[in-house]
């Protein structure tokens, strides 16, 4: 039997995998497009004023750049036009994906371009305007580092709720409320190993001999807690080992407060990466990265007459863009060719479905978009379960946007 997503809710169900914060990255994108255009017209006005053919082709160079990013601006623009257009069978989310790796072959073009100009300067060299090309070459500089600033703004995104460790989030504080007043009871791990943290809200301070927590595991493990007074809270004397999905039961005198604890794994690393993103800060940071061996090269040239010290930057300067052009294609080709994204959260989800003696038959693990994940899952089991019962099990995997779970019965 095959089930998709929640069963009878499944037809209803959101097929829109764009990543978070999709339409603030696509303002910034717009808005360094709009910087580079006024630069571009700026320069290409100034040098005919000024009778500046440096100017002139800094401006061009400009418009090259700004066509680069109007690329990723489009892309994000057009995912979320298109996010609930049912001809997009797993949503527009890999659009991003797509302009990242059409903006990595561009970038690799330009580290060829580069590359051949600069060999071709060594045995060839021409004269250098240095009054001209090095503050044009400052210009664009500041005018890269701007953009970059602009789109990487912002960039962190929380995900979840409560403290992430290793991948997993934790639910927020449980407020409980007990007969000595409110309390708050949370697992805190900001930079520290993992303990019980419980503070007062309301009420009395709790003094650490009048309270105790004991977790009870699925697999019907417990664990005594013992509480130390921090000055303000208590904290628990051991750490807390993984994985923190249990209940708790808090004691305070002779009363039992039991809490659920849930834990949550989410995709990190490149499942969640904005490429679209990703490859517009390469183009700024590559064309920064440039400036700054040009600016070296032309200073060196100017002080000591190394007029090669030119040419080698602009090398230099190829290789850098070239090696990001690399990553960049490899990273979003996989993606493209719908590749294991995640090797680490298969194995979680074989153990997951494993656990309890049923085989995991076929696995197949995508991404769908910036922390969105599809999965296609064959179960041989013994034992009267369905698909349900496999999607309770997998539901601390957040980043399971969109799975369809087959069940097969061996008697």
């Amino acid at each position: 039997m095959i089930e998709n997503n929640n069963g009878a809710a499944a037809a209803f169900h959101s097929h829109v995998f764009l990543g978070e914060g999709h339409e603030k990255s696509e303002r910034k994108t717009w808005a360094v497009i709009w910087l580079c255009g006024i630069m571009m017209v700026a320069e290409i006005i100034g040098g005919l004023l000024f009778g500046s053919i440096a100017l002139v082709a800094d401006g061009l160079h400009m418009s090259t750049h700004a066509g680069a990013l109007l690329l990723a601006a489009l892309a994000y623009t057009y995912a979320r036009k298109h996010a609930n257009n049912p001809a997009f069978t797993f949503g527009t989310g890999k659009l991003g994906d797509l302009a990242g790796f059409t903006s990595a072959i561009v970038l690799a073009m330009i580290a060829l371009l580069i590359g051949y100009e600069s060999v071709s300067r060594i045995f060839a060299p021409v004269p250098i305007h240095f009054a001209e090309a090095i503050p044009i070459a400052c210009l664009g500089l500041a005018v890269n580092v701007a953009s970059a600033w602009l789109l990487s703004s912002g960039g962190h995104h929380h995900h979840g709720h409560g403290h992430a460790h290793e991948g997993h989030d934790h639910d927020e504080s449980h407020e409980i409320a007990t007969a000595a007043g409110t309390v708050l009871l949370e697992v805190f791990e900001d930079g520290v190993p993992p303990r019980f943290r419980l503070r007062a809200a309301t009420g009395p301070v709790l003094m650490a001999q009048a309270s105790s927590i004991e977790t009870l595991r699925p697999d019907g493990t417990r664990q005594l807690f013992a509480m130390q007074d921090k000055g303000g809270f208590l904290e628990s004397c051991d750490e807390i080992p993984e994985p923190h999905a249990f209940t708790a039961v808090m004691r305070i005198g002779e009363q039992n407060y039991p809490v659920v604890f849930e834990e949550h794994e989410h995709a990190q690393g490149s499942t969640a990466r904005d490429n679209n993103m990703r490859a517009a800060v390469i183009h700024v940071m590559a064309d920064a990265a440039v400036s700054v061996f040009v600016i070296v090269g032309l200073l060196l040239a100017r002080a000591f007459g190394w007029l090669w010290m030119d040419p080698l930057a602009g090398i230099i300067g190829a290789c850098v863009i070239a090696s990001w052009s690399y990553g960049l294609i490899r990273d979003t080709g996989t993606i493209l060719l719908d590749m294991n994204p995640d090797k680490g959260m298969a194995n979680k989800l074989r153990e997951a479905v494993e656990a309890e003696g049923d085989t995991l038959a076929d696995l197949h693990l995508w991404r769908l978009g910036p922390g969105h994940l599809g999965a296609i899952i064959s179960v041989i089991t013994r034992h009267a379960r369905e698909a349900e019962y496999y999607r309770a099990r997998l539901a601390r995997f957040r980043s399971l946007s969109h799975l369809t779970i087959e069940v097969s019965h061996r008697s």
